[in-house]
C-alpha cells in the first residue's frame, strides 16, 4: 500500500467519523501542541525547588531543543517542497480543515516535529512524563493526517527528526547548562535565584536558626 493509499484510507474514515469525534480532532490538531508549552512551563517551575541544579538545566533544555527541531523540520520543508495531499492526492475526499496554501509544504510534518522533539525532551527532564507526552506526540502526528493535511510518512519522519534532534541538543548540552545553572545560583542575583531556583544553600540559608558561614 502506497502512502496516499493510507491517507485516502484515513481521510475516508475522518468522514466517516462521528461529529464530535471530527471536532475533537480539529481543536486537538490546532490546539494540542500549546499543552506542551504548559507541561513545559510546569516543568521549570518545578525543577528550581529541586538541590539538583542539573534538573534545572534539562527543563530548561526542553523548550530550546525543540525550537532548535522546529528550525531543522522547516528547513527540510523548504528544500524538499513537496506538496500537500489535500491537493495533490487523486480521489481523496477534502480535508477536514482548510488546505494550507500552496507554498506552505507537507514535507516534514512542523507539528510531529514539535511534538516528537517536546515528547523526547520532557521525558528526559522527568522520566515518568513519557507515559503522558509520547501519547500526546502520537496522536498530534495521527491528527495532521486524520484532518487530512499530511501524509503518513510526513508525520513519521517529522516524529522521528524532531525527537532525534532534540535528544541530541539535550546530551551535548546539559552538561554545560548544568555548569551555568550552578553558577547561577551560587551568583546570588535575584534575577538569577529566582530563574534557576535557590539550590540547597540558600534554601538552608533561609530557614529559621540557619546562618550562612
Amino acid at each position: 500500500m502506497s502512502t496516499s493509499d493510507l491517507y485516502r484510507d484515513i481521510t475516508d474514515s475522518a468522514h466517516w467519523a462521528p461529529g464530535w469525534v471530527q471536532s475533537a480532532f480539529e481543536v486537538w490538531t490546532e490546539y494540542g501542541l500549546l499543552l506542551f508549552g504548559v507541561l513545559f512551563a510546569v516543568v521549570w517551575w518545578r525543577s528550581r525547588a529541586r538541590h539538583d541544579p542539573r534538573a534545572v538545566a534539562l527543563a530548561v533544555l526542553a523548550p530550546l531543543a525543540t525550537a532548535v527541531a522546529y528550525v531543522a523540520s522547516e528547513a527540510v520543508k523548504s528544500g524538499v517542497a513537496e506538496e500537500r495531499p489535500c491537493r495533490a492526492v487523486v480521489g481523496a475526499v477534502a480535508s477536514l480543515v482548510p488546505c494550507p496554501a500552496p507554498g506552505d509544504w507537507s514535507f516534514p510534518s512542523n507539528h510531529s516535529a514539535l511534538a516528537g522533539a517536546a515528547a523526547v525532551a520532557l521525558t528526559l527532564a522527568v522520566r515518568r512524563l513519557a507515559l503522558l507526552t509520547v501519547p500526546m506526540a502520537l496522536l498530534m502526528a495521527f491528527s495532521r493526517v486524520f484532518v487530512g493535511v499530511h501524509y503518513p510518512h510526513d508525520v513519521a519522519m517529522g516524529l522521528l527528526l524532531g525527537g532525534s534532534l532534540a535528544a541530541l541538543v539535550v546530551l551535548a548540552l546539559t552538561g554545560p547548562l548544568t555548569t551555568i545553572t550552578t553558577a547561577m545560583r551560587a551568583s546570588g542575583g535575584r534575577a538569577a535565584v529566582w530563574f534557576t531556583g535557590p539550590g540547597p544553600a540558600r534554601q538552608a540559608g533561609n530557614m529559621p536558626g540557619c546562618r550562612l558561614p
